[in-house]
């Protein structure tokens, strides 16, 4: 098979339609015969490889892939006030339902007797992921009494084995609640649609995720349990540091991208950011600024809200960042 060069041979075509074109010769006949079967042989598309240069480059999928708890029912631990189906704890997640009617209602997560993760429950299957990995799970439902005494409405210790290692930054939860219907889905297929690679996804979403406004009046306001409404935060177009992150934790799973969103402190602030995976790189710990290789912390509050010099400063190599929980 022969190997040419189009761009070569067309303009050697073109230089010699012109000089054709100026000719008053008896060889013109000659010369376009020439001309024509050289044009022939181009088209001849059986023997010519494009060169490096017309290679296209493929565009990365970016149909929404948006994963679907299923309160299975194979594992379940019930009694009249609630229920938690187990079923699906390989894929990393639990799904407790709260069936009473005290509208003070708290889950509690257990890891190990280590750390404690709190959830308000507002009854119905509602979608809890298993953060910390597989071990031994304590999972307590409780009913408020009076003030911040609270009674045991179910409790239920679970090994688990999860072995959909990315499940619980995949799966849609509490914290980062989306479905195939969001709006944030759409967008995020949006930015999506021209990019290569994971990695043009995640820059593509933590630029628009920085357009958002740091709603300092909504930090001041919000309480204890509070859950973000990822589409009317993008509606909105305004949010807090744990909007930003499950708007764009939402956005990169609804990609088929595992996203953790954090929540620890920044310094000596409560603070929510943002760590993610791609099959390039493996899990980028924050993400603040990429030289083509590296990301540096993930925090598109601080990204939207500081200058660069001081971002890096505060950023540095991570330190100042603790994570506590992660969703």
């Amino acid at each position: 098979m022969k190997i040419i060069n189009l761009t070569a041979v067309f303009l050697s075509v073109t230089f010699l339609l012109i000089l054709t074109g100026c000719s008053h010769t008896d060889n013109t006949a000659a010369e376009e015969t020439q001309i024509i079967e050289e044009i022939d042989w181009i088209t001849d598309f059986d023997e010519v490889v494009p060169t490096t240069a017309y290679a296209v480059s493929e565009k990365r999928d970016n149909t929404p892939v948006c994963l679907v708890p299923q309160a299975s029912g194979d594992i379940v631990y019930s009694n009249e006030l609630a229920s938690i189906d187990a079923s699906n704890i390989s894929e990393g997640y639990i799904m407790v339902n709260y069936k009473g009617t005290n509208p003070r209602v708290k889950l509690q997560i257990i890891k190990d007797d280590n750390v404690t993760y709190t959830y308000n429950l507002h009854g119905g299957y509602e979608v809890f992921p298993l953060s910390e990995g597989s071990g031994e799970y304590k999972i307590s439902v409780y009913e408020n009494i009076t003030d911040n005494r609270y009674a045991t409405a179910i409790s239920q210790t679970i090994n688990v084995n999860i072995s959909n290692e990315y499940g619980p930054y995949l799966y849609p939860n509490q914290y980062v609640n989306f479905n195939s219907s969001s709006k944030v889905v759409e967008k995020a297929q949006q930015l999506a649609e021209n990019c290569s690679n994971d990695l043009d996804v995640v820059t593509k979403i933590y630029n628009f995720a920085t357009t958002i406004v740091y709603d300092h009046a909504k930090a001041e306001l919000v309480e204890s349990g509070y859950t973000p409404n990822v589409d009317a935060i993008m509606e909105s177009g305004t949010g807090i540091c744990l909007d930003y992150a499950a708007l764009m934790a939402s956005m990169l799973r609804s990609q088929n991208i595992p996203t953790r969103l954090e929540v620890g402190y920044a310094g000596d602030a409560y603070h929510a950011w943002i760590s993610t995976y791609t099959t390039d790189t493996g899990w980028i710990n924050g993400i603040i600024e990429f030289n083509g290789k590296d990301w540096t912390i993930m925090d598109p509050t601080f990204a939207a809200n500081s200058n660069e010099t001081t971002l890096k400063n505060f950023i540095g190599d991570g330190s100042n960042y603790t994570t506590k929980y992660i969703y």
